[in-house]
């Protein structure tokens, strides 16, 4: 993965394990998931909360070490808050 990415492993409601990362692109975050590893990835038009907060996590991590915009983890955030106005988050 590219700096710009970030990656990560959910698992779904019916237990199937999910490779998910984001890719930054000028001000946005596209995801992409897939199941296995040899598979497509597959582009995912409106993530879930719980793969937003994984991002916000993961930049703000990033961000302390000095990999990632120090700004960038309050943009996130922002975007959290817009797309889901009643998310609690830190």
């Amino acid at each position: 993965m590219a700096k710009a990415e970030i990656g990560w492993t959910r698992t779904t409601e019916d237990g199937t394990k999910l490779d998910v990362y984001a890719q930054h692109v000028g001000k946005r975050w596209i995801f992409y998931a897939r199941e296995k590893r040899f598979e497509e990835w597959q582009r995912i038009d409106k993530p879930p909360l719980e793969d937003w907060l994984e991002l916000l996590d993961a930049a703000r991590r990033k961000a302390q070490r000095m990999l990632l915009r120090p700004e960038e983890p309050g943009f996130i955030a922002k975007q959290i808050r817009e797309r889901f106005p009643d998310a609690e988050f830190e």
